[in-house]
């Protein structure tokens, strides 16, 4: 019994095996974004042919919604009681077979369908990599093992303009395309099962880097996994569900409809929406990486943790209110420009947001607190997308960049006001109420 716990014997260690790991995650959401943005950018080529009307996108993006809301908190509650191994297999898989999927698509209704069960798998991906990075990483490295997953989400939208809308698209065309980038993941996926274990059993992991991560963690405590209702019990918990609530909208709002609003407003079509998209997805790259890069310099200089979360949390709730100007912009350079940085900011703010569960709480609860993060996220981001389609089809976008612009501040502000101070919940539960 205890052998099969017990690690591989070890050939050769890998030095900063923590990187590796943390890179795969990187290839892995860069995939998920890749899959993901495919669906807004060839709508521009397929939805008039199978007459997809734009109020109707906007319904099939609120089931694709529904899905990963849903799945974010089973997923988070997964990845708790299984790891992450078994859980990314199981989202890649779900997901990938869905992109694949949607080269069969036919109308509105098998449309809907192969969408809803791209949500569903991958939802995942983000408690898993939350529950890796707390896992894999000391606390003064979490925001940029944040960061860097969290670059692959926008490195996921540089690469899919390029990939999707200027290179497969126009070539092998949209059934096809959607097909290749479908099999992706399952590549990804060889690769995981070969070189992930947890850090307790990997067998390339060296004593002087587990040392180094574990002293940079919490002492386990040994205790079960809290119920939802205990963690939903904290004011913690709460702020985290608040802020993700109000922010994360507006990253839904331009993943799933900039490629329509540079059509419809600026008349780009598929080839010159590929040559020029991906430039705020870089931008937003540089900006989690900047966010997890601040934070972690902050903490190194003698700030708190609760101190050097907040300063990079402020600045960024501070920049994305430059999509109101971008609403006004006549020129589609201009309002370009100025949603790379408004996407500058919302990274650079989801790298120290999404590294919050990591902060409040003991490993055995980031996946359950991060899945029901998501499903904060979710909630709000498919109705958004539902007020985006009516709003699009009767008025414009103007009114809708202009809202989601707000929306960051507020967030920010019931982030601090909410959850407190930055630091580890001691004690027992019933103890730290909300209020």
């Amino acid at each position: 019994m205890n052998a099969a716990i017990e690690a591989p014997v070890c050939r050769h260690t890998i030095a900063g095996l923590r990187w590796w790991i943390i890179g795969l995650i990187f290839v892995v959401t860069c995939i998920n974004y890749v899959d993901r943005s495919s669906i807004g950018l060839l709508f521009t080529q397929f939805g008039a042919e199978i007459h997809i009307s734009t109020q109707q996108y906007s319904w099939v993006g609120a089931i694709l919604l529904l899905a990963y809301t849903v799945s974010q908190l089973l997923s988070g509650r997964l990845y708790d009681r299984y790891g992450a191994r078994i859980g990314f297999t199981l989202s890649v898989v779900v997901w990938c077979l869905a992109a694949m999927a949607h080269s069969l698509i036919v109308g509105f209704a098998s449309f809907a369908s192969c969408s809803f069960f791209l949500g569903l798998g991958e939802a995942g991906n983000w408690p898993g990599a939350a529950k890796v990075v707390a896992e894999w990483f000391p606390q003064k490295e979490r925001a940029l093992g944040m960061a860097i997953f969290a670059a692959g989400a926008s490195m996921g939208g540089v690469i899919a303009p390029l990939l999707v809308a200027s290179l497969l698209g126009p070539w092998v065309g949209w059934r096809m395309t959607f097909f290749i980038i479908g099999l992706l993941g399952f590549l990804w996926l060889i690769a995981w099962l070969f070189f992930y274990h947890p850090l307790a059993q990997h067998p390339r992991v060296s004593e002087a880097e587990r040392s180094y991560i574990l002293a940079g963690q919490s002492a386990p405590t040994g205790k079960a996994a809290p119920s939802l209702r205990e963690l939903l019990s904290l004011r913690q918990t709460w702020g985290i569900l608040l802020a993700r609530f109000l922010v994360d909208p507006i990253w839904w709002l331009y993943l799933l409809w900039m490629p329509t609003y540079l059509k419809d407003v600026h008349h780009f079509n598929l080839k010159t929406i590929g040559i020029f998209q991906w430039v705020p997805y870089l931008c937003a790259a540089v900006g989690g990486l900047f966010g997890g890069w601040l934070a972690g310099r902050l903490i190194g200089r003698g700030y708190s943790v609760n101190a050097a979360r907040k300063i990079s949390l402020a600045i960024a709730a501070c920049m994305m209110p430059f999509s109101i100007l971008a609403a006004h912009a006549e020129s589609p350079y201009v309002a370009l420009a100025l949603i790379a940085v408004t996407l500058f900011g919302f990274q650079m703010w989801t790298s120290n947001a999404q590294t919050l569960p990591s902060d409040f709480f003991s490993q055995c609860s980031v996946g359950s607190v991060a899945g029901m993060g998501g499903v904060a996220s979710g909630t709000s981001s498919l109705f958004f997308n539902l007020y985006t389609g009516w709003m699009v089809t009767h008025f414009g976008y103007t009114v809708v960049i202009t809202v989601a612009g707000v929306l960051a501040p507020l967030g920010c502000i019931c982030l601090f006001a909410v959850a407190g101070e930055i630091r580890e919940v001691s004690g027992p539960m019933r103890h730290a109420p909300v209020g």
